[in-house]
């Protein structure tokens, strides 16, 4: 008796994070879930049959690194940046949220702010969703272990860079931005306080321990003061070669170290060490790792950093921090890369349109707001770049699947195998098209990437075996939900 399908996408070859190249199969799903991946599947037995045409099926992307609602309103962001999503493969969004100015521009505990955050995005996403949350304070330390066992969140983050360093360049005041308690300081012991907190939590919760982690944003807030005040003291450097000066990439190795050792102090194992955009930041990552072998170190590197460098991408709407580097820098990442000594790459995605990204004059990058989006093309750019330099369609689903769902506890997803989620994204690896804001589905109205060549375009998203794109455009309606995680249990 033929086994009844909800969907089948036939005639694909199917890239596994665990062999290098693909293999002719098809995909058998059923209530959400591939139920087959076999040559030959019977297409009587399924209600709905996609032909793939040949192309490559890519697992849904995790993209592990956005940030919904920093710029827009949450429940905007939810929406427009989704269908973004949609665009470049991106099946699972996991964003981050914080307290303070920007997101929803308030403080107190999560008990209060996070319920909030889910309302808001309830119902709006093409895409499934998480989010990482950063502990500002005291207060939200203690509340770590509610947020693991209530909300199913086993991710937080530090920003090390806020204790003394704005968000876009200059100092700022630091209690008022961040909306902490007059008393506290975001600052290293801080820092230290959030890691024993995470480690607490992952003795009280042992069964997810591997799956409970801290990242870390890696600059240094006194290099980067220092340095800005060199650079526009000097007024030789414009634009992105400024900003990228004025935030040195010897202080994101000095940020890396110090992040290291205080996780080596406080027995914290799982330490994730984000958007490294350096030759010295790797550098530094690689010599933690050898220093410290029992931490389970984690580097990211974001689909920006390796396509784009100060002098390629398209103005100053590609300020973002860390700063987009040199090409040597560039260059270096890719080393890595093709090493396999990056975990995983992301977006950063970071919806800033026009009217609030630039200020007055337009072109000095140190008015400029930090951060774009771009995960319409983190997909299509990996492939476009990776298959140029030899990276195999298998190593690519690792870096952009498979390796961040074991780590922040997507059991469900980051594989085309059976019992996993029917998250497929279905990229034609022989086509060429130009990168143009205009044709983003975000309502961000610029790119870095703006005429940017592709070699390989997503046509085909599915998410938990609901199609939501469909020959290049966003179909339907929002099928998105939040991932409780750990996902499958």
């Amino acid at each position: 008796m033929t086994e009844q399908l909800d969907l089948l996408v036939r005639n694909v070859r199917v890239v596994r994070h665990d062999r290098p190249e693909p293999e002719r199969a098809d995909l058998g799903v059923r209530d959400g879930t591939i139920v087959r991946v076999a040559p030959g599947l019977d297409p009587a037995g399924a209600t709905r049959v996609v032909d793939g045409g040949g192309k490559l099926a890519f697992p849904g992307v995790v993209d592990a690194h956005q940030h919904w609602g920093i710029y827009n309103p949450l429940p905007v962001d939810a929406g427009t940046e989704s269908r973004a999503c949609a665009q470049g493969g991106v099946t699972s969004a996991l964003n981050y949220m914080r307290t303070g100015q920007y997101y929803l521009n308030r403080g107190g505990a999560y008990r209060e702010v996070f319920p909030e955050v889910l309302a808001e995005t309830a119902g709006r996403s093409y895409v499934d969703y998480a989010y990482h949350l950063a502990p500002m304070m005291r207060e939200h330390i203690e509340e770590i272990p509610e947020l693991v066992s209530e909300h199913g969140v086993t991710s937080f983050k530090v920003f090390m860079f806020y204790g003394s360093h704005g968000l876009h360049g200059r100092s700022a005041d630091q209690n008022s931005f961040l909306m902490i308690p007059e008393g506290e300081r975001y600052d290293y012991a801080h820092f230290e306080f959030v890691m024993r907190g995470i480690q607490a939590a992952r003795e009280r919760f042992p069964e997810l321990a591997d799956e409970i982690s801290l990242s870390l944003h890696c600059e240094t807030a006194e290099i980067m003061t220092a340095y800005t005040k060199l650079v526009e003291q000097d007024g030789t450097l414009t634009g992105l070669a400024a900003y990228s000066a004025a935030r040195p990439q010897h202080s994101e190795g000095l940020a890396v170290s110090i992040a290291s050792y205080l996780a080596h102090e406080t027995g914290l194992p799982t330490i994730n060490l984000l958007h490294l955009s350096s030759a010295k930041a790797m550098d530094a990552a690689l010599r933690m790792a050898t220093a410290f072998p029992h931490i389970r170190f984690r580097r990211e590197v974001t689909v920006g950093h390796l396509l784009a460098d100060i002098d390629t991408a398209s103005g100053i709407g590609a300020k973002v921090n860390p700063p987009i580097r040199p090409r040597e820098d560039v260059e270096a990442l890719w080393g890595h890369v093709l090493a396999g000594e990056v975990d995983w790459v992301v977006s950063d995605h970071a919806c800033c349109r026009d009217e609030q990204k630039f200020g007055d004059p337009r072109e000095d990058v140190f008015l400029a707001k930090s951060g774009f989006g771009g995960a319409e093309y983190l997909l299509p750019g990996l492939v476009t770049e990776g298959t140029r330099r030899g990276l195999p369609p298998g190593e690519i689903a690792r870096l952009t699947a498979w390796n961040p769902a074991e780590r922040f506890g997507l059991r469900t997803k980051g594989a085309l195998g059976v019992g996993f989620d029917a998250d497929i994204a279905l990229v034609d690896p022989d086509t060429t098209w130009t990168v143009r804001a205009a044709d983003s589905e975000s309502t961000q109205e610029y790119t870095p990437f703006e005429g940017f060549s592709m070699t390989a375009a997503v046509t085909d998203t599915f998410v938990r075996g609901h199609q939501v794109l469909a020959a290049g455009k966003v179909t339907g309606e929002p099928v998105g939900q939040y991932l409780r995680r750990p996902t499958g249990v």
